[in-house]
């Protein structure tokens, strides 16, 4: 399945951080976030990107590009350094198609945008390149197959730490509850999508406001409920919580190490789609207006 990854928002949250970058370009160990994205969906199989840019998509492309595989592989050196013999390679069979989509395009309008990549594929992946997690995905993709819903969603738990409070009227508190207990579930911005989504959107229709809420009144939109390791880089904190994983070497959503550590380097198969589809076109096109 092809995937659609968002990527081209300001991040201001992050702008503290580095006004010279994106925030999916931000650095977890020697890869930047975009990366460790897009490894988790070739683990599993899924392979054909389409990266939504906007603010600073040259930043993304130059590091594509030029992209170094050594930096993140083994590999041997030899003749003084004339030869390089690499021991494992990360993008050799991605395809990635870089799409302009505009500056401050929302969600929606940047999946609008490319809506021609998709060619006739009738279900396709998305995720808003911003978040960590080592959920296993063929659950959440098998289980849309087998229904007739158009869009699915991860649901996961905030990592947040704060309280709800409930109040009177007149101001007294009848309970305190953290986030935690108070059962709240949030989108954890990984979504399985059918063609059919485009009929749901209207221009200037976030995502997961307008087109969600007309698929909820017709029972169209599922959840796939996840308890496990999930982590979105909201803040510089966020940043540095996964970082200090990475250094730790207790990175929970490298799960090619954890099969490498098992003896098993096969990745898993991606889940199966009828539909048989023509490559992915190859240039650009600008945002809608």
């Amino acid at each position: 399945m092809r995937v659609v990854l968002f990527c081209g928002g300001l991040g201001m949250r992050l702008r503290d951080y580095s006004d010279t970058i994106p925030k999916p370009m931000v650095q977890i160990g020697y890869r930047p976030l975009i990366w460790w994205v897009m490894k988790y969906y070739a683990y599993f199989g899924h392979r054909d990107f389409i990266l939504c840019l906007g603010y600073k998509g040259d930043v993304i492309k130059d590091y594509f590009l030029n992209y170094n595989e050594c930096r993140s592989n083994d590999f041997v050196l030899s003749q003084g350094g004339k030869r390089i013999d690499l021991l494992q390679k990360d993008i050799e069979d991605w395809r990635i198609t870089f799409v302009d989509t505009g500056i401050n395009a929302n969600i929606g309008e940047r999946l609008m945008a490319v809506e021609p990549f998709l060619r006739d594929d009738e279900v396709f992946l998305a995720n808003y390149s911003d978040g960590l997690t080592d959920f296993p995905l063929p659950v959440m993709i098998n289980d849309f197959l087998r229904n007739d819903h158009v869009a699915t969603f991860l649901s996961v738990r905030p990592h947040n730490t704060f309280h709800f409070v409930s109040r009177r009227e007149d101001g007294l508190v009848t309970g305190i509850e953290d986030v935690i207990s108070a059962n709240v579930w949030i989108n954890g911005g990984c979504f399985v999508l059918r063609r059919s989504i485009f009929s749901y959107m209207q221009p200037g229709d976030e995502l997961v406001v307008e087109p969600f809420q007309r698929l909820i009144a017709q029972g169209k939109l599922a959840t796939q409920p996840y308890e496990g390791f999930w982590r979105c880089v909201d803040t510089f904190k966020d940043l540095q919580a996964l970082e200090a994983l990475y250094t730790k070497g207790h990175a929970p959503w490298e799960l090619w190490r954890r099969d490498s550590a098992a003896g098993n380097r096969r990745p898993r198969a991606a889940a199966p789609i009828a539909a048989s589809r023509e490559p992915a076109m190859a240039w650009e096109i600008q945002a809608r207006s």
